[in-house]
């Protein structure tokens, strides 16, 4: 898979492609998708770290809503 490359449109109407980085814990890459959720996917934060009850035993990293009102769910993983 390629890099994504991300770009930000200028005052002056030109595109300058914003430099990539990492981050170190899966915690912190969640809170930065989190900040932007919408501005970025259009997706409401509903939730963080929501606990899917007393049956399932679980937790959802990310939950959020679409614009159809449509439950969705974001889980971040550690690919060391």
């Amino acid at each position: 898979m390629t890099d994504l490359r991300v770009f930000r449109r200028g005052s002056d109407g030109r595109e300058s492609e914003l430099r990539g980085s990492t981050v170190r814990l899966e915690r912190a890459l969640q809170l930065r998708v989190e900040a932007g959720l919408e501005e970025m996917l259009g997706i409401r934060l509903v939730a963080s770290e929501y606990t899917t009850g007393r049956w399932h035993r679980g937790r959802v990293d990310t939950l959020g809503l679409d614009e159809n009102n449509a439950p969705v769910v974001i889980e971040f993983t550690d690919r060391r």
